[in-house]
């Protein structure tokens, strides 16, 4: 695809620079980039995709801008609070690039639409954080033969690489298992330092455009690794699993069912149990109207606890459940809440081991109380 007049002086900081050149800009032009997840690390990958001038970007998310994602998903503004987040960014994107083919998918990844938004483009920028969709994406893309340009973030911590190029080692030769469910929180559990995924998104974006030019070294079979506390970073190398079932010699890959029952984790807005072990926030409502009431018990922090709260509700933050045990009755039914569900379900898992044996878990924690039963609860 040659470029017109005003593109030339668009990207003439590219042109200029012999590693890129008309014809590197030109393979741009004519690129296709999905990226999965419009949050803190889709965020600065699609801004910086889109300004690089990616001929057609794809994004892909299902969610709503929320105030909470302000701090670090910079592709997003206070006026695009409540909106689609394909929508704010098309809006924004458009702005910054009008040349640029955009098309949204305001759709959750999942195992019946994955292969076919892969297919569609010719390199795939992750920037999901559930361990999930981090396996669903790196089996479309090794299916449909996509390079994979992962990234991550935690707290002060951030890892870039590429999986799935050919021949070379996918997401599973590094990763096999997910992580017991509830041991790694999400960024709403554990927080994010908001510059972080800024700079790990920026990385990713620089990983496709390289691959896309076909300049430099990508981050295949190399994990790169960056504490932002230190301001260090440090490589680990890895190499292709002969063994791996979706990438090893002589497998057959294919997707799973389940990526949810894979990792041990559930839906948001599925009701799911362990004999038992979890309510939803609609079935815990109706139940209080009943005036079945259980002992509430609250595992955040103060401070989430001082923002926003269930009426009744008693705080012992996690950290100190151990120590306080004895505070919990067990002659009640009890229900375990923390902002997602994460630090609750292991609570109720400790309780459970000590004995108690009518503890439940909300499902979602106050956020999806928030969401789905009582809005006047502030979300944070």
């Amino acid at each position: 695809m040659s470029l017109t007049r005003d593109e030339l002086r668009r990207y003439a900081r590219h042109v200029v620079l012999p590693q890129v050149g008309v014809a590197g800009q030109e393979r741009l032009k004519a690129a296709s980039v999905l990226i999965v997840g419009l949050g803190g690390l889709g965020s600065p990958a699609a801004l910086y995709l889109a300004a690089a001038g990616i001929g057609r970007l794809g994004l892909v998310d299902c969610d709503r801008v929320d105030e909470s994602n302000l701090q670090r998903q910079v592709l997003h503004g206070t006026s695009s609070v409540g909106m689609p987040k394909v929508e704010s960014a098309r809006a924004r994107l458009h702005d910054l690039n009008p040349h640029v083919d955009l098309r949204v998918h305001g759709e959750r990844l999942g195992v019946q639409n994955a292969l076919t938004l892969v297919g569609a483009y010719d390199v795939v920028v992750d920037g999901t954080d559930q361990f999930s969709a981090r396996y669903l994406v790196n089996d479309a893309c090794v299916i449909e033969g996509r390079p994979n340009v992962h990234g991550s973030v935690h707290r002060f911590e951030g890892q870039v690489s590429v999986f799935a190029a050919p021949g070379s080692p996918c997401y599973r030769c590094l990763f096999p298992e997910p992580p017991t469910a509830g041991t790694v929180p999400s960024c709403a559990e554990g927080g994010v330092l908001g510059v972080l995924p800024g700079i790990v998104g920026s990385l990713q974006a620089a990983e496709a455009i390289k691959w896309i030019v076909g300049i430099g070294a990508p981050l295949v079979g190399r994990l790169l690794h960056f504490d932002v506390l230190s301001m260090r970073m440090h490589e680990v190398a890895f190499e292709r699993d002969a063994a791996c079932p979706m990438c090893g010699d002589g497998a057959a890959p294919r997707l799973l069912d389940d990526y949810d029952d894979f990792c041990g984790t559930a839906r948001m807005g599925d009701a799911t149990g362990d004999g038992g072990s979890e309510v939803t926030p609609r079935e815990l409502r109706d139940q209080m109207a009943a005036g079945q009431v259980p002992w509430l018990l609250d595992v955040r922090e103060p401070w989430e606890y001082s923002t926003a709260r269930l009426s009744g509700a008693t705080l012992i933050p996690l950290g100190d459940l151990a120590q306080r045990v004895a505070e919990v009755p067990r002659d009640a039914d009890v229900v375990v809440y923390c902002h997602h569900g994460m630090r609750s379900a292991g609570a109720v898992s400790m309780l459970r081991h000590a004995g108690w044996g009518r503890v439940r878990n909300l499902t979602g924690g106050i956020d999806r109380w928030s969401i789905e039963v009582d809005q006047r609860v502030p979300r944070y």
